[in-house]
């Protein structure tokens, strides 16, 4: 990680924005219309540096969620922060250490104390994170559609843009048909599924008889806290298993290469505790030979611009699910939205911390609550 200066932290904003998307978003475990985001602000010593929490407004993908993690921002993370002297990241982190669990708001302080520190420093988010690429390969997700003819189009659409890698969501009874259709029409296409955690063990020969279509991974088919029957069923089918929410921590992680849960490691710094620990397990699996990528949880700019930086470090080998904006909104938060080449890549933000800047007329047509969180 990049050097820098100890940064200190006077005060700190939460703000909830919401912003609707382009087009409903479907998954084993629901329907999103909206991406209701909280965001965290602070400033010190005339630097301000800023955050987004990927938790969703529902407990489908994680236990956490937006109203829960403000509270848990405002009541206990924040305050500890707060009450602190100036420190490098580390130190702060160790405000907040006594806090059990709360993953996702830890990673939006995190983020935007690295954003901070960034622009004190005059570095790139990327840069103290280790990058070492300047443009990232993207694929993109789609949702559950109505019929297999309109996921057929919505793929045949991105990859007109040049998106590298599709993934589809899918769910039992909803898997096979889908996999055999798209690959028939897109043959030579980097292609996975997404079970979000919908399938048992008991369903080994539906997921055995996806073998036949030549797809990059199948991620998370089993429950969201298992790593034992994951194992077992990599056992039995040669389609890789790429693990999600199974692994929230190094230890997680550990276990699922020492059991052989999986092949490949979706890394969404949210879910694991911030960038720092991302880092982490980056290094984790680069020494043990998995596979790599980026995640997405329907990011605005802001976390768009962090998983990019995580991204460029040399372990994401793979495409990840780092969409344009206009993949997800009709409108950004952001001045200059991020924006999909030719080629299917796009270019890691190189500013001071994350190397956005945010439009203050857009955050306010879409900010719904904003409040200022007082130390302890």
């Amino acid at each position: 990680m990049g050097d820098w200066s100890p940064i200190h932290v006077e005060r700190a904003w939460l703000r909830i924005v919401e912003l609707p998307l382009v087009s409903p978003f479907t998954t084993s475990f629901g329907t999103q219309t909206v991406r209701r985001a909280l965001l965290v602000e602070v400033e010190g010593d005339g630097v301000a540096g800023v955050g987004e929490c990927a938790a969703g407004i529902e407990p489908g993908y994680s236990s956490e969620t937006c109203a829960g993690a403000l509270i848990a921002l405002r009541d206990h993370i924040l305050p500890s922060l707060l009450a602190g002297p100036a420190a490098d990241l580390s130190g702060h982190a160790q405000a907040w250490a006594w806090v059990r669990g709360h993953n996702m708001a830890k990673a939006a302080v995190e983020m935007a104390l690295l954003d901070q520190a960034g622009r004190a420093n005059q570095q790139s988010l990327s840069q103290l994170l280790g990058g070492v690429r300047p443009r990232i390969g993207c694929g993109v997700s789609i949702g559950i559609q109505a019929s297999l003819a309109a996921t057929l189009l919505a793929v045949s659409d991105y990859l007109a843009e040049g998106y590298q890698r599709i993934k589809l969501k899918c769910k039992p009874g909803y898997d096979v048909e889908l996999a055999r259709e798209v690959r028939h029409h897109f043959p030579g296409t980097p292609l996975m599924l997404d079970a979000n955690s919908a399938y048992s063990i008991a369903d080994l020969d539906e997921l055995r008889a996806l073998d036949q279509f030549d797809l990059m991974m199948i991620e998370q088919p089993l429950a969201h806290n298992d790593l034992i029957d994951h194992a077992a069923l990599q056992a039995q089918i040669e389609t890789s298993i790429c693990l999600d929410e199974s692994v929230e921590s190094l230890a997680d992680l550990r276990a699922a290469i020492a059991l052989a849960s999986g092949r490949i490691l979706n890394i969404k710094a949210g879910r694991v505790g911030g960038l720092l620990p991302a880092v982490q397990m980056h290094d984790t699996c680069v020494e043990a030979g998995w596979p790599v990528w980026c995640g997405g949880m329907l990011e605005t700019g802001i976390g768009r611009a962090a998983n990019l930086a995580l991204a460029s470090l040399p372990g994401f080998t793979l495409p990840g699910d780092t969409s344009a904006s206009d993949r997800y909104f009709e409108q950004d938060l952001l001045v200059e939205p991020f924006r999909l080449a030719s080629d299917g890549t796009m270019a890691v933000p190189t500013g001071p911390g994350l190397g956005v800047e945010v439009d203050p007329r857009r955050l306010k047509q879409i900010t719904v609550h904003v409040e200022e969180v007082s130390p302890r």
